[in-house]
């Protein structure tokens, strides 16, 4: 059961189409999760259909109209439906079947890292994949700008709380925290970032210089 949502804003900006890629995806995971969120959205979408019936009407002309209908008279007939294939889920198509078997690249300590912004064309924030090794501590940080993180194996658990598989979390420059993953197996999350995070341990502070 998922216990932390997205914020009535997001929801909002997602029912208007107005997130980039990857936050959408981030919030398009839980919804297929979290029957709370999504009837939410569901009213959202509702609103959003009556405010557009409500917008002043516009007149087209016969010309314009008659020029539509020939422009669908000339299209070519559909072709029969193919057969229904298996439901891919978006996070299928963008990584495959198993987390776990994907090119890791270690980072520091118990952390795991894979970059995939490459995979968002035109995206300025960074996306990254992080894996949290079973009971193992990520290094002590808070963050430059602003990260929107869901979470899709395992759990992490800090100051705010436990955060289970598919819950969602925003942090910016005011939070610090230590996530420490719970659970027999190792924690996944997928994350974006506006800036870099910056780590606040006496020692690891030093490797702030070579954070991007």
């Amino acid at each position: 059961m998922t216990r932390h949502h997205p914020d009535s804003l997001s929801l909002m900006e997602y029912s208007a189409g107005n997130l980039s890629e990857p936050h959408a995806l981030c919030i398009k995971l839980h919804l297929d999760k979290c029957s709370h969120c999504r009837s939410r959205v569901d009213t959202l979408d509702s609103l959003g259909a009556v405010m557009m019936e409500q917008q002043p009407k516009v007149t087209v002309s016969e010309s314009m109209f008659d020029s539509i209908l020939s422009k669908i008279d000339s299209e070519p007939a559909a072709e029969p439906a193919a057969a229904a294939v298996p439901r891919v889920s978006a996070l299928q198509k963008l990584l495959g079947e198993d987390l776990n078997s994907l090119p890791w690249k270690r980072q520091l300590g118990d952390v795991s890292v894979l970059d995939i912004t490459d995979r968002f064309p035109g995206q300025k924030e960074q996306v990254v994949l992080q894996k949290l090794a079973a009971g193992g501590k990520a290094p002590a940080h808070t963050h430059r700008g602003e990260e929107t993180t869901i979470v899709l194996q395992g759990a992490f658990a800090d100051q705010k709380g436990v955060f289970n598989q598919w819950d969602f979390v925003v942090l910016n420059d005011e939070d610090e925290h230590k996530p420490v993953a719970v659970g027999c197996e190792d924690c996944i999350t997928l994350s974006v970032l506006s800036a870099p995070v910056k780590l606040t341990g006496t020692f690891t502070r030093m490797l702030n210089p070579f954070i991007r």
